[in-house]
């Protein structure tokens, strides 16, 4: 069973567009591959969270909504800096605070997607667990929805690499072309000595021109 997952997982990479493999070969693709198992293990929070929550408990849909997406946001977030390979005490500032300011944007909205299904669920005189299917079933595709938006938010903005935001070691940023170690001072010598340089000519490639 463990040599068999290897090759199911390589038969289904085969499967793809080789333009849908190229991209996810990429940094983002990469991290996009990483943040698939983050999302369905918070989805799979979340659900049992508001299925519990809205069936047996019989919370409202909306609150139930919020208070399950908090238990999945506490999921998200550790797994979040497994697939962005954050170590060490995470920044407050840069990292923790705007995650949970994006989460209680998507808690909102969550809450907001199951109320309008719990009642649109009770003016179809629903018996209680059909209510709650229909309540997971919209809090499931807004998961969805939000799922890109997400991603795109923690990728270019709350995981960003910060080295490169930073920029490049100071003797990098002297140097115009880039060139490393080379500051200003010695590309502008090198250019001078280039300029001062005898020009060559045909004659001085192929040896001494003879008089005619």
């Amino acid at each position: 069973m463990t040599l068999a997952w290897p090759k199911i997982a390589h038969k289904a990479w085969r499967v793809l567009p080789l333009s849908l493999r190229r991209r996810l070969r990429t940094k983002a693709g990469n991290r996009f591959v990483r943040f698939v198992p983050v999302a369905l293990a918070a989805v799979i929070t979340s659900q049992i969270g508001l299925a519990l929550l809205n069936g047996p408990a019989h919370v409202s849909a909306g609150t139930a909504a919020i208070v399950a997406s908090m238990i999945a946001a506490a999921v998200s977030y550790v797994l979040s800096r497994w697939a962005w390979e954050r170590k060490g005490r995470p920044d407050l500032l840069r990292e923790t605070l705007p995650f949970w300011a994006v989460s209680v944007g998507v808690w909102l909205l969550l809450g907001l997607v199951t109320h309008l299904a719990s009642v649109w669920a009770h003016s179809m005189d629903l018996h209680h667990w059909r209510r709650v299917l229909v309540v997971n079933g919209a809090y499931f595709l807004a998961n969805c929805v939000t799922f890109v938006t997400r991603f795109a938010i923690f990728h270019y903005v709350l995981f960003a690499d910060r080295e490169a935001k930073a920029g490049s070691s100071p003797a990098l940023r002297g140097a115009p072309g880039g060139a490393p170690g080379r500051s200003g001072g010695e590309q502008d010598e090198r250019a001078l000595a280039r300029a001062s340089a005898p020009a060559s000519g045909p004659a001085d490639q192929h040896g001494s021109a003879r008089p005619h």
